[in-house]
């Protein structure tokens, strides 16, 4: 008994499972032989091959599917424009701390210490010397605002304002990243269906081309109509090669998205039919109350709002700069030097010769009592630092007066800060507004296309199936055949792209009013 077994392999299988298969495969093919030449007709004898052929011990990985909520929450936690829009809301809160810290008193110590030579003042004595010396000091200082017209409270007032507008700013770049994957993975759709239709196209085509090889044979059509269907199949190929090359691209462009390896396996979990999902009622929703509703819900407006209060706060603390401040300080400090003696030991009596006198032939020595002078000695370290501390406290009144109109014209630059982010707040209502009526525009424009791209679908689908009956009888030449075949595919393609226009375009205008996407 002859049989023959096709055996299919995945693609996906990992390089260290194909020395297995080569094994499996071989002693299959000798399972195969020796059955051939013993001529056994068992079907279990084939059964047991293929068991053996695909009885791999590794598990083989399975490509992973990936759905629209999973691209989102793979993109927010990994993609790096929000990485870096993440690091800018980190340096607002830390801007915020430093501001609120500014309040606490400032202290600072010092040491220092070092040798001089020739002539210098002793740091203990504060008296001219000219000899080398070596001295060291030590001192802490410490400061603390009073008074300062509420400048660093209101600094700290627009840098938490600041705060709020890159959470905002945040959250507006993760709802910005939502829109972008939709769109992607609505590309990923499309760019599938395009495939899809694509390989129908061209299995019709090659159906086509053999059947009018079978008229040509039989003399029914002339020889010219097998050339024209054989160059309609290698247009509907290097159609189906675009299309499948435009599905790769769109599927980079996702993993571009995701931050994702290209080399990772990437397959899109499609839904069994998008227009299941629920969509807007465009005719039932006016582009007023969708702006109305975004005012609302938008991140930015609300983003502008805050930039408008910490400018306005900026101002304030930049004002009051202009007026005196009071500040308190206070310090302690002491040093030490090598040149610094001190004497030791106690004074003892003594008795010095300081002449002689004659009197009546009789020497007598003059002598003068004192006192023998202690010893010196270098001053010991820490006596030094104890003898020489000292402290000082006391008050600061800082009183601006002509400072080059520098902080006059931060005033003023403060002042134009706050009319810019009211003007720019202004602007992104604006273009916001314009944005909404422009998608609600766009949505009605695509649900008209894909209607009319319905309609024409199935004009082309009729006209080609008359087409078809009257090529097959002869009635109809080779080039009117393929033109009418042409404008059904045509209508397919286009009927899907307006498809997912149609479907994108809605869920942009429900972004709008909701601030999220559902597919």
């Amino acid at each position: 008994m002859m049989f023959c077994l096709k055996f299919v392999w995945p693609r996906a299988t990992p390089n260290n499972n194909l020395p297995f298969i080569k094994k499996a495969r071989k002693v299959l093919f000798q399972l195969i032989y020796f059955c051939q030449d013993m001529k056994v007709k068992s079907v279990v004898f084939a059964s047991i091959s293929v068991m053996l052929l695909f009885a791999n011990p590794r598990p083989v990985a399975a490509q992973d599917s990936w759905s629209y909520q999973r691209c989102l929450d793979y993109a927010l936690a990994h993609n790096l424009t929000l990485k870096q829009s993440e690091l800018q809301q980190r340096l607002a809160a830390l801007t915020l701390k430093q501001n609120r810290l500014s309040q606490l008193p400032t202290i600072n110590a010092g040491l220092n210490g070092g040798y001089r030579f020739g002539r210098s003042i002793d740091p203990t004595q504060n008296t001219f010397v000219t000899q080398s010396l070596f001295n060291s000091g030590f001192s802490i200082d410490a400061s603390a605002d009073i008074f300062g017209w509420f400048t660093k409270q209101n600094a700290i007032r627009a840098s938490k304002y600041q705060l709020y507008a890159q959470n905002f700013q945040l959250e507006k770049a993760r709802n910005d990243m939502g829109v972008n994957i939709a769109n992607a993975f609505l590309q990923i759709l499309l760019a599938s269906e395009q495939v899809k239709i694509g390989k129908s196209q061209v299995a019709l085509s090659q159906a086509q081309l053999d059947n009018t090889k079978k008229l040509v044979a039989a003399g029914s059509v002339p020889e010219s109509n097998q050339a024209d269907m054989e160059a309609q199949l290698a247009r509907d190929s290097s159609t189906l090669i675009a299309a499948q090359n435009s599905a790769i691209t769109t599927v980079l462009q996702m993993k571009a998205l995701l931050n994702l390896e290209f080399t990772v396996p990437f397959s899109t979990e499609l839904p069994e039919d998008v227009l299941k999902a629920p969509l807007l009622n465009l005719f039932e929703t006016s582009p007023e109350m969708v702006f109305s509703a975004a005012i609302a819900n938008q991140p930015q407006y609300k983003a502008d709002e805050m930039l408008v209060k910490a400018a306005d706060r900026s101002l304030a603390s930049t004002r009051g700069a202009l007026y005196p401040s009071l500040r308190f300080y206070a310090g302690a400090g002491t040093n030490y030097a090598n040149t610094t003696r001190e004497a030791y030991g106690s004074p003892r009596p003594k008795i010095d010769t300081i002449g002689l006198v004659d009197v009546g032939g009789t020497i007598y020595n003059v002598v003068q009592p004192g006192f023998e002078r202690p010893g010196t000695r270098l001053t010991p370290f820490g006596d030094q630092l104890s003898n020489n501390f000292g402290q000082n406290f006391g008050l600061s009144l800082n009183i601006p007066i002509l400072n080059g109109w520098r902080q006059r014209s931060e005033v003023e630059r403060a002042k134009i800060e706050v009319e810019n982010r009211k003007l720019t707040m202004d602007v992104n209502r604006l273009q916001l507004r314009q944005d909404v009526y422009t998608a609600h525009a766009d949505a009605i424009g695509a649900l008209q296309k894909y209607n009319a791209a319905i309609t024409t679908e199935m004009a082309s689908q009729k006209a080609y199936d008359f087409a078809t009956k009257r090529f097959e009888v002869g009635l109809m030449n080779s080039v009117e055949y393929i033109t009418t075949q042409t404008n059904l595919f045509k209508a397919q393609i286009d009927r899907v792209s307006a498809l997912y226009d149609y479907i994108f375009k809605v869920k942009l205008l429900e972004f709008y009013r909701d601030q999220k996407i559902s597919l």
